[in-house]
């Protein structure tokens, strides 16, 4: 089906808020919510937006999902355990109810826009009272409107490009927030659902970005992270183009105190946005940088348009300009047709480049997608065989990688009390590796002085400074 693009305009703006205030006004409105969210980056702050939606509707933040009247499922489909994962937690909701009949279930993002998931809602999972897809996150309070003064389950999956804006925000962190700077991806790698989902790539106005980045900067966030599914198409479909190494300088003159992005393709990966780094301030010196296959023949297969030369090029560039950059990586295991040879040419690579850190996964079929259909299905045995000498191999790559931190000064923003004690802190470094030091819940949200002293696993531990 052809996608319509369309921008969200004032008057859509304005008609929701009317069934915001509506809404506020129910007696038969939930009293409490609760967002179960699966996912990237992009769905947590999805479910942001559904909680500023939410508390302008006069409904409070449930602190546990089985106190809630309404919970909602930000829900991924990326792969198939994860899709797995949230269908079980929504059926154990259906014994909820059985307390609380005025529970309410509302389910959202990536996997309702999946082909034919609506129609499995409406047939398996009548208890459902709300369903809608990503292209209708704007349209939250009508549809919850209509759901509320209905005894029928609302679900509503449309096929349009959205660049909404204006949506009220609850962040999870005051110290830290999300901007999206676009939506969509048109790659069409072969093993994605993310284009069928997500739809294609629309940027959003870079006046309006840097808009929220200044609200953002006045109100005391310290970091921000810039979001999209290839942050590096950023500005090639606006009216006149502007890349997304312009939108980094305009960022950084603002002095955001510590500017973060993901997710980059490598393929598009320019010398610019390269050279705009090594001369910023606030662009911390960390890039995540999918390779998914270290084999050109796979890496052909899943349509990636670069070829594994081409990668460690980029790869050489980065660390060439940013010396000491934090690399972390995503790859597939177990693609159709991958040979012994294609799943060493991975192991080699690995070795060769040597990541900070890596997210590995098996290839799970995605419904629609390219790959879905291919030959050469890897049995899950071999699979799993290859994904564990993969990880392995990465373990031991990585603790040697980390130890170049060791004596070196590091600047962390403090996220929270470390889970093992209430005597120490934990929060990102500037390469993007998780820090632990010594401190209390007066350092949490602020951005603290250490000194690495050591490693623990994918952790590094370190002194006050």
């Amino acid at each position: 089906m052809e996608r319509i693009n369309q921008t969200v305009t004032a008057e859509e703006i304005k008609r929701q808020q009317f069934f915001t205030e509506e809404i506020s006004r129910l007696p038969q409105k939930p009293e409490s919510f609760f967002v179960v969210t699966y996912g990237c980056q992009m769905n947590a702050h999805d479910s942001e937006k559904l909680a500023g939606m939410l508390a302008e509707m006069g409904i409070r933040e449930a602190t546990r999902r089985e106190d809630a009247d309404f919970v909602i499922f930000n829900t991924c489909c990326i792969r198939e355990n994860a899709e797995r994962k949230a269908l079980g937690n929504i059926t154990w909701l259906r014994e909820i109810r059985k307390k609380n009949p005025r529970l309410i279930i509302a389910v959202c993002g990536c996997m309702i826009q999946e082909p034919g998931m609506a129609e499995k809602i409406l047939k398996q999972y009548r208890f459902i009272n709300l369903a809608f897809g990503t292209s209708n996150l704007h349209k939250f309070p009508e549809l919850f409107y209509r759901t509320l003064n209905s005894n029928c389950s609302t679900v509503v999956v449309e096929d349009r490009d959205v660049v909404p804006e204006g949506l009220p925000i609850i962040r999870a962190r005051k110290e830290f927030a999300y901007i999206t700077v676009m939506y969509g991806c048109n790659n069409f790698c072969s093993y994605c659902i993310v284009p069928f989902v997500r739809g294609r790539e629309r940027s959003r106005n870079p006046g309006m970005i840097l808009k929220e980045a200044e609200s953002l900067l006045h109100s005391g966030v310290q970091e921000i992270m810039l979001l999209g599914q290839n942050v590096n198409s950023y500005g090639k479909d606006l009216e006149k183009p502007f890349s997304f190494a312009s939108l980094l300088k305009e960022l950084d003159r603002m002095e955001i105190p510590r500017i973060r992005f993901m997710t980059s393709h490598p393929k598009d990966l320019s010398d610019e946005l390269i050279e705009t780094m090594a001369g910023s301030t606030h662009i911390l010196p960390q890039f995540h940088l999918p390779v998914q296959s270290g084999s050109d023949a796979i890496l052909k297969k899943m349509n990636r348009k670069y070829t594994r030369m081409q990668y460690i090029d980029r790869v050489r560039k980065l660390r060439e300009a940013i010396p000491g950059i934090g690399l972390s990586t995503d790859i597939i295991v177990g693609f159709p047709g991958e040979t012994e040879d294609d799943f060493e040419a991975t192991m080699s690579l690995v070795e060769q480049v040597r990541f900070d850190s890596a997210f590995t996964f098996i290839y799970s079929p995605r419904v629609g997608t390219a790959a879905a259909s291919m030959d050469g299905r890897i049995d899950p045995l071999t699979a799993s065989e290859r994904i564990q000498k993969l990880i392995l191999l990465q373990e031991q790559l990585q603790k040697e990688t980390m130890k170049r931190f060791i004596g070196q000064r590091e600047e962390i923003l403090v996220e929270g009390l470390s889970r093992r004690s209430d005597l120490e802190v934990s929060g990102k470094g500037l390469h993007g590796i998780s820090v632990t030091m010594p401190g209390n819940e007066d350092d949490i949200g602020k951005i603290r002085s250490c000194r690495i002293t050591g490693l623990k696993n994918n952790t590094l531990t370190a002194e006050k400074v």
